[in-house]
């Protein structure tokens, strides 16, 4: 067994174990001893009971291969991860963001794995994950997991308006708020520039913030669609005190919830924990909810973030590698990672595995109408600049929403067609 510490002083310890290849190319160098499969783990992704977990199991299965996992720091992992995909000593499994694949896609050196999908499970595969991880028809990307945020609530708020239960449709959602909002609290505390929220607004009206047509990237937000999502954030946003020209982090919407006067944010599961650290007064006192939908009978899109494997082209053993990736996508794994890491499985039928967690099964319920940015390398630029917070706060102060929409798209299409 390897053990190796890559990423700092401050990184998981990353395990590994061992599994045994099977094409005759992974076959060729296994006579002389063990091949070593390296995998390259984001840090913090997954803890060291869950891999030490994962790698015993492997090692009572498998004797052939040593799997070498390598933890990694997130900040400057674009570069790294694009010159390894480059070069002819790359790792043969690679953790990235699911919205990253894209761009390494493009860079080239990631191998198809379209011929893998069905014995994956892929049908039943989150959209957000899956759909990042598929370019111009070919799948490059495995879903690994996800998360996606939810409404967060305050019990006692809630009751004391006389709400019983949260609300499942977005015209109930923005009744509740106004009943919520009276005297000091405020009904829900929504920042103008919560682009995320905003994009789930959009993609439940039929809109996007990007799409390609005749193989060029265009921005859409100045669509009808677009602009309804926009006029719904509008008038939810309204029902609050949160600025409008910054987003969750200016102030960290975490504190403002801890004061105790807000009634909603909309959040990760895990702000809670957050939450509770700055007024223990409310530990126990947080609900969650998926972000209503149109209808009852389905969540509201939500952004599902995190991550997906990759198996490089320069693998050594791609084989073997596809066993890693398979065997961390399955159901076992993927059962033990949420449970342990409150994570959303890759695979909508897994969602029951969360199901007595309050927080992460709205989460689940969410995921199951997820999305994610345009699936163009060149997105990365367009979040790097952000116009589309500039046109919610444009918007949020008084400025023609057709017009700011134009200019925002104008901007989004000149970054993604360099």
């Amino acid at each position: 067994m390897k053990i190796r510490l890559l990423a700092g002083p401050f990184a998981l310890l990353a395990t590994a174990a061992a599994l045994t290849g099977c094409s005759s190319g992974d076959e060729s160098d296994s006579a002389s001893g063990p091949q070593k499969v390296t995998v390259w783990v984001m840090k913090d992704s997954v803890t060291d009971a869950f891999l030490d977990r994962f790698t015993k199991d492997f090692e009572k299965q498998h004797d052939r291969v040593d799997v070498d996992v390598q933890v990694q720091e997130w900040d400057g992992i674009g570069e790294k991860v694009t010159a390894a995909l480059a070069s002819k000593d790359a790792p043969d499994v690679i953790e990235v963001g699911n919205t990253q694949v894209a761009q390494y896609a493009a860079s080239g050196g990631v191998a198809d794995l379209s011929d893998r999908v069905s014995d994956l499970k892929g049908g039943d595969w989150l959209p957000g994950l899956a759909e990042p991880g598929r370019i111009d028809g070919k799948q490059y990307g495995i879903p690994w997991y996800a998360a996606n945020r939810v409404v967060l609530y305050n019990k006692d708020l809630f009751a004391e308006a006389g709400i019983t239960k949260p609300p499942t449709t977005r015209d109930a959602w923005l009744a509740d708020t106004k009943k919520l909002n009276k005297g000091k609290v405020q009904g829900i505390y929504l920042p103008g520039q919560n682009w995320y929220t905003l994009a789930g607004f959009i993609w439940d009206e039929g809109g996007d913030l990007a799409k390609k047509t005749g193989g060029k990237w265009e921005g859409t937000l100045d669509s009808p669609e677009a602009l309804a999502g926009m006029a719904r954030y509008r008038e939810l946003q309204a029902l609050g005190k949160g600025p409008k020209d910054s987003d969750e982090a200016k102030p960290p919407q975490a504190d403002v919830f801890a004061k105790g006067d807000v009634a909603q944010v909309v959040a990760v599961p895990g702000g809670a924990k957050i939450v509770e650290q700055a007024n223990p007064a409310l530990k126990g006192k947080i609900g969650f909810f998926p972000i209503p939908g149109k209808t009852a009978d389905k969540p509201g899109s939500v952004f599902t973030g995190g991550s997906d494997l990759i198996v490089p082209e320069a693998s050594a053993h791609p084989e073997a590698a596809y066993e890693v990736v398979k065997a961390l996508a399955g159901t076992k794994w993927q059962s033990d990672m949420a449970r342990t890491m409150s994570y959303v499985p890759n695979r909508t039928s897994l969602a029951k595995v969360l199901a007595g967690d309050e927080g992460t099964a709205a989460m689940a319920a969410g995921a199951a109408q997820g999305h994610a940015t345009p699936n163009s390398p060149e997105w990365a630029a367009v979040e790097a600049t952000n116009p589309i917070k500039e046109y919610m706060t444009a918007v949020l102060t008084g400025t023609d929403p057709a017009k700011a929409a134009r200019t925002a798209s104008q901007s989004i299409t000149k970054t993604l067609n360099p």
